[in-house]
C-alpha cells in the first residue's frame, strides 16, 4: 500500500476502497477546524509538540503518543506553531474492521467500547513505538505477489496490538492526565450535557459569571476554535451518528439541537459536503457486516 502525504487524501482513499489508508505527514497541512470523519482515525505522533481536543477532552501530544478517534468524534489540533510536526495517520473504514474481526477477537473493541472514563491517548514505550512502526512499514512496503494479504495481515496485527494497549490503558485511566483550564473544562462539560438545548455565548457567560468577551477569548485560546463553531461541529457529529443508525432526517435534526431546520441543513451540507437526506441515503447503502 502506498502511503500518502495528506490527511484528506487518506480519508478519500479510505472511503473509496472501504478498507484503510496510511498518511505519513512531515509538514503542516492547513489546519482543519473542528471536524468529524465517517471513518476511524489512528493518530501516531513522531515529533510531538501540539495539543488535541477530542470531543470535550484535551490531550498534550508527546513523541510516541497514540490516539484512537472514533467515527463522529469531533476533534481538532490546537496550539499550532510553525515547528515541523511529523506524524502517521491511519484512516480506517469501520465496517472493514468489523468484517475482519472474529467471534473470539473483536478488533473493533478500542473504537466501539467507550466507557465514561475512556482515554483516547496511550503513550507507547520505545519497544512499542518500534513495533508500531514495524507494522506500518510492513503495510506500506508490501509489493508484488500477495501484497494485499501481507498488508491485511500486518494491519490486523497492528489492530490487535492497539486493542491490547488500550485495554490496559482503560484499566489504568486517570482523569488527572487531561490538561484542562478549569473554566474550559466546565464550559465543555456544560455544552456537551446540554447540546440538544439552545446554547448561546451570552447564556454561557451568565452561567459561569464571566463576560462574553472573556469567555470567547479563553475558549479560543484553549481550543483553537470558537464556541459557536465547536457547538456546530458537535451537533453535526450527533446528527451523522443518528442518520447512520437509521433515524430519519427529521429525527436527526430534532436530536442534534439545532434551533431551526434551515440552520441544520446549511451547516450539515457545508461540513459534510452533501445534504442530510443524501447522506442518509448513502449510509443506508453501506453493506451490512458479513
Amino acid at each position: 500500500m502506498k502511503e500518502v502525504n495528506s490527511c484528506k487524501t487518506a480519508i478519500e482513499n479510505c472511503k473509496r476502497t472501504k478498507t484503510f489508508s496510511v498518511a505519513h505527514l512531515y509538514k503542516e497541512e492547513k489546519t482543519m477546524d473542528m471536524h468529524i470523519h465517517d471513518c476511524y482515525e489512528v493518530y501516531y505522533s513522531i515529533s510531538g509538540g501540539k495539543q488535541f481536543l477530542i470531543d470535550n477532552c484535551f490531550y498534550p501530544i508527546s513523541p510516541g503518543d497514540l490516539f484512537i478517534i472514533n467515527q463522529y468524534e469531533s476533534h481538532k489540533l490546537t496550539q499550532i506553531d510553525n515547528s515541523v510536526h511529523e506524524r502517521i495517520v491511519l484512516c480506517i473504514y469501520p465496517d472493514f474492521v468489523k468484517r475482519i474481526s472474529t467471534p473470539d477477537t473483536d478488533l473493533d473493541y478500542c473504537f466501539s467500547n467507550r466507557e465514561s472514563r475512556f482515554r483516547h491517548k496511550v503513550s507507547l514505550d520505545k519497544a512499542q513505538q518500534k513495533r508500531f512502526l514495524y507494522y506500518i512499514s510492513k503495510i506500506t512496503s508490501a509489493k508484488g505477489y500477495a501484497h494485499d494479504i501481507v498488508e491485511q495481515a500486518a494491519f490486523m496485527e497492528l489492530l490487535a496490538m492497539m486493542n491490547a494497549l488500550f485495554d490496559v490503558n482503560a484499566a489504568e485511566s486517570n482523569v488527572s492526565d487531561y490538561k484542562y483550564n478549569q473554566h474550559i473544562e466546565a464550559i465543555l462539560g456544560y455544552v456537551n450535557q446540554n447540546i440538544d438545548q439552545n446554547i448561546s455565548v451570552g447564556q454561557l457567560a451568565g452561567n459561569f459569571f464571566l463576560s462574553e468577551s472573556y469567555i470567547c477569548r479563553i475558549f479560543k485560546q484553549a481550543t483553537g476554535t470558537t464556541i459557536n463553531k465547536y457547538i456546530t461541529a458537535r451537533r453535526i457529529s450527533i446528527a451523522k451518528a443518528h442518520l447512520n443508525e437509521g433515524d430519519s432526517v427529521g429525527e436527526a435534526f430534532d436530536k442534534s439541537g439545532f434551533g431551526d431546520y434551515s440552520s441544520f441543513f446549511k451547516a450539515f451540507t457545508k461540513a459534510v459536503g452533501v445534504s442530510p437526506k443524501k447522506y442518509a441515503n448513502l449510509s443506508s447503502e453501506i453493506p451490512a457486516k458479513l
